[in-house]
C-alpha cells in the first residue's frame, strides 16, 4: 500500500518519527536500528510496512529493506505482533536475529523483553528454515529471496491457497531454482499447488 515516505523529519525519538511529505506529516513507529540510521538527518527515507487494526492504521519504517523483510517475518508468526516485532529489532540488529535464529540461540531470544520462552520457541520453530535457507551474513541475498518469498506467497494466500501449503511449495521451488522473480516463483507454484 504504501512502500516508503520521503521528506523532512520535523520530529524524531527512539520509537517515533514524523516525516514531513509535502505538507502532510506521516507519523511512522522505528526500531532503534532506524532511529540510530536517521537520527542526525534532516532529511529521510523510511520503507513503511502499514498494520491495519479496527481502531488504527499504523505505519511502521525502516531505513533497510532487510529489517522490513525480517520485521514481516516476524510478524507471520503466530503470538508476535508488530509492536513486539519493534521491539525485537529495537534489542538485536537484523543480522543477529538472523543468526541467533539460525543458531537455534534460545537464551539470546528469551534476553529481549516481550519474548518468553514459547515465544522463543515458536520464533525457531517458524523461522529458522526460512533464514536458513537465506544464509547468514547475505543480506543481499536475504533481501531478494526473502522479499519475494513473503510477496509470492501474499500473492498466493490472496488467490485463496492456504498459507502453510504455499509456503512450503515456494520454499522447495528456491531450494531447487535459486532466487526467481516474484511471477516465475507463483507459476510454478500454481503448477504445484
Amino acid at each position: 500500500m504504501i512502500e516508503h515516505l520521503e521528506g523532512i523529519l520535523t520530529s524524531l525519538t527512539p520509537a517515533y518519527a514524523v516525516i514531513d511529505c509535502g505538507g502532510v506529516g506521516y507519523g511512522i513507529h522505528i526500531s532503534l536500528q532506524t532511529y540510530e540510521k536517521v537520527k542526525n538527518r534532516s532529511k529521510a527515507k523510511l520503507l513503511t510496512h502499514l498494520v491495519v487494526r479496527e481502531d488504527a492504521h499504523v505505519l511502521f519504517g525502516f531505513s533497510e529493506e532487510s529489517e522490513r523483510v525480517v520485521f514481516r517475518q516476524l510478524i507471520s508468526v503466530q503470538g508476535i505482533g508488530p509492536n513486539t516485532a519493534r521491539m525485537i529489532l529495537s534489542s538485536l540488529s537484523s543480522s543477529e536475529l538472523q543468526s541467533a535464529i539460525i543458531s537455534g540461540n534460545l537464551s539470546l531470544l528469551k534476553s529481549v523483553k516481550g519474548v518468553g520462552p514459547k515465544t522463543a520457541q515458536r520464533l525457531l520453530i517458524e523461522l529458522q528454515d526460512k533464514m536458513k535457507l537465506s544464509g547468514v551474513g547475505h543480506t543481499v541475498s536475504y533481501n531478494y529471496s526473502g522479499a519475494n518469498l513473503e510477496e509470492a506467497l501474499a500473492a498466493l494466500t490472496m488467490l485463496g491457497f492456504s498459507k502453510v501449503e504455499s509456503e512450503k511449495v515456494l520454499l522447495r521451488i528456491i531450494n531447487n531454482g535459486g532466487e526467481l522473480p516474484v511471477e516465475e516463483l507463483v507459476k510454478q507454484a500454481l503448477k504445484t499447488l
